[in-house]
């Protein structure tokens, strides 16, 4: 089966707790905070696979998490970082962030890439240990792994790209220029997936030829299993318009070919001016009285189009036809790399002035990214831990902005699921 677009929810693994510890050892007075780091989490990575050529292994596993980094211990060891996932990917696989559709990233060049970044293990209390706070009795926690919902979008890495309406020989084509197999029948839609093919030329002279599926009316808008495939012509520096001027299936090759050229232009305008050469296919099937070849012909070249007379089922002219479009290849730039248009929100930490607080009688309901960290930070049967707490409400600027709004003494103020009553 040929999956080319999936949806995926990825996750960095969480990092470590820092650890609560003290020196402990004989003949040693006084150990103080020995409490280790937490270890970063893990991230997920993608990596390019040339062994695979669908997002098949993505349909039925849609979540993928890292391992989280292990807690600090005493003695100031620090949590062993999580596993890094890699993720294998498709050469040519565009990946989106599913809720803007922008581009994160094109994994065409086969570099690794971090799509969910582990976070960051939290301080043990031996970060905290100061002059006047010698014994704090309270480490950071880890922070939560970069979580994303993204979409996987395979666009086939071809040079050239076969078009044409359904059961017009491009399957043929393909196989009679190259090393692939595809499956050939005399009925239409017998190719549903797109196939690649590697045409060599000549000594040092070589490129990759895409069959699409038979596009035909209405695809750009769904019909057909075009549709679903016109995203692999995207990078196609060229493109073979493969008609059947036969007439065998009793249709007009120059009605065939205005209506193919305009369901590129309303998939895309830039689709459509891509440099195209025509090849008229089935040209021994011609009846001798057909001027099916000719009206084409004038057609296409009035389009500035050029056009050569094939027969793929006999190889006639097909090898003419290969090279001619490793020629133009030449001349045109290399296949596209979608430049990435997303940016990453930073939303690890949160900020300490973005905290909404809402009133309901005597209580106030104090809530963000930033005070919800805070809170899983805190030991709060631990004074001094209670006072950095405090502190850190005063550093905000949270008690000022209360006093602004009318707090009064004895309201409650509400911090996740945490009530303290409120004095001056």
């Amino acid at each position: 089966m040929f999956v080319d677009k999936v949806r995926i929810t990825v996750v960095g693994g969480r990092g470590g707790d820092g650890a609560v510890a003290f020196h402990r050892e004989k003949y040693v007075a006084s150990g103080g905070p020995d409490g280790g780091d937490g270890g970063h989490g893990g991230s997920v990575v993608l990596r390019v696979s040339d062994h695979m050529s669908t997002l098949l292994d993505f349909r039925y596993k849609r979540k993928y998490a890292a391992q989280a980094g292990a807690n600090g211990q005493g003695r100031k060891m620090s949590g062993k970082r999580g596993e890094n996932l890699i993720i294998q990917v498709p050469r040519g696989t565009v990946v989106r962030d599913a809720a803007t559709n922008q581009i994160i990233v094109d994994m065409s060049t086969g570099e690794d890439f971090v799509l969910a970044k582990g976070g960051r293990g939290g301080w043990g209390n031996a970060h905290y240990a100061t002059p006047t706070r010698q014994v704090p009795r309270f480490a950071k926690a880890g922070i939560a792994g970069q979580e994303r919902d993204v979409v996987l979008e395979l666009k086939l890495l071809a040079d050239v790209g076969l078009v044409g309406f359904p059961n017009v020989g491009k399957s043929t084509l393909l196989s009679v220029t190259s090393n692939a197999r595809p499956k050939i029948a005399n009925y239409h839609f017998t190719t549903l997936f797109p196939n690649l093919g590697v045409i060599f030329v000549d000594e040092g002279v070589s490129f990759v030829m895409a069959d699409i599926p038979g596009i035909i009316e209405g695809a750009a808008e769904g019909a057909g299993l075009g549709h679903d495939f016109l995203r692999h012509i995207d990078r196609c520096r060229l493109l073979v318009h493969v008609v059947d001027v036969s007439g065998s299936e009793g249709r007009d090759p120059v009605t065939d070919f205005d209506a193919i050229c305009a369901e590129l232009h309303d998939y895309s305008v830039d689709l459509s001016n891509r440099p195209m050469i025509v090849a008229a296919n089935k040209t021994d099937l011609l009846p001798p009285d057909s001027d099916n070849l000719e009206r084409l012909r004038k057609h296409v070249e009035e389009l500035g189009c050029e056009l050569y007379e094939i027969s793929a089922g006999t190889t006639q002219g097909t090898r003419n036809l290969m090279w001619v479009a490793a020629e133009k290849l030449r001349t045109l730039p290399p296949v596209t790399v979608y430049e990435a248009d997303y940016v990453a929100p930073e939303i690890e930490t949160g900020d300490p002035n973005a905290l909404e607080i809402e009133h309901f009688g005597n209580t106030w309901v104090v809530t963000g990214k930033w005070l919800e960290r805070l809170i899983y930070n805190i030991n709060f049967d631990d004074y001094e831990s209670r006072n950095y707490f405090d502190t850190q409400l005063h550093k905000c600027g949270l008690f000022a902005r209360l006093e602004e709004m009318g707090i009064q003494d004895g309201d409650v103020v509400d911090v996740y699921d945490m009530e303290f009553e409120y004095q001056r």
